[in-house]
């Protein structure tokens, strides 16, 4: 059984290329709904959003940071279908101009997680991408890469990275047999 990075994102023509991809067809089907509703909920408040990047392969990843345009090396989460980089739409052109943190919560809103804060807002981020957002918390990155996991329907990202912040619970230490005790009284000793 299948996921849809291996159904139809390994399929695409532009699986290898180098060039910068919008279609939002190549965005995981949950995440593409969030990414249309947070658009929506945008221009509702008056501001302007367009899809900049989808899709990216490990060709695009590489060019982009010996350009000094990404600080990752290798390919994130983009490649899996799983993010999206949406801009500000100013005369139909894309901008980075001004504050994107209203991302921040029509993101989490739809269950995206925003580069601005990878879904930890009060964790201090040496690395911030503030037109991003990624169906995909933090902590699950790993296993997404090595090909080990991709998020089903009912995936949660907020609730994954809640998750795997829980300090863990130190483990009760074992109580040690009475084994003195045990062979005294049947000896007698």
């Amino acid at each position: 059984m299948g996921n849809f990075f291996t159904d139809v994102i390994e399929k695409d023509s532009r699986f290898l290329s180098k060039k910068l991809v919008s279609d939002p067809k190549l965005l995981e089907p949950n995440t593409r709904a969030a990414v249309e509703a947070i658009i929506a909920d945008a221009d509702a408040k008056g501001i302007k959003l367009m899809i900049y990047e989808t899709y990216r392969s490990r060709e695009r990843q590489l060019e982009l940071f010996k350009k000094g345009a990404s600080k990752l090396k290798k390919v994130g989460v983009h490649h899996y279908g799983l993010a999206c980089d949406i801009v500000k739409k100013v005369n139909g052109k894309p901008s980075w101009k001004g504050d994107f943190s209203f991302l921040r919560d029509l993101a989490k809103a739809h269950g995206l997680i925003w580069g601005g804060d990878w879904g930890t807002p009060n964790v201090k981020h040496s690395f911030q991408d503030d037109d991003h957002v990624q169906r995909c918390g933090v902590p699950d990155q790993e296993k997404l890469f090595s090909g080990d996991w991709y998020p089903g329907d009912n995936y949660d990202p907020y609730k994954a990275t809640a998750a795997a912040a829980k300090p863990k619970a130190a483990k009760p230490a074992k109580k040690k047999p009475a084994a003195k005790k045990a062979k005294s009284a049947a000896t007698g000793n």
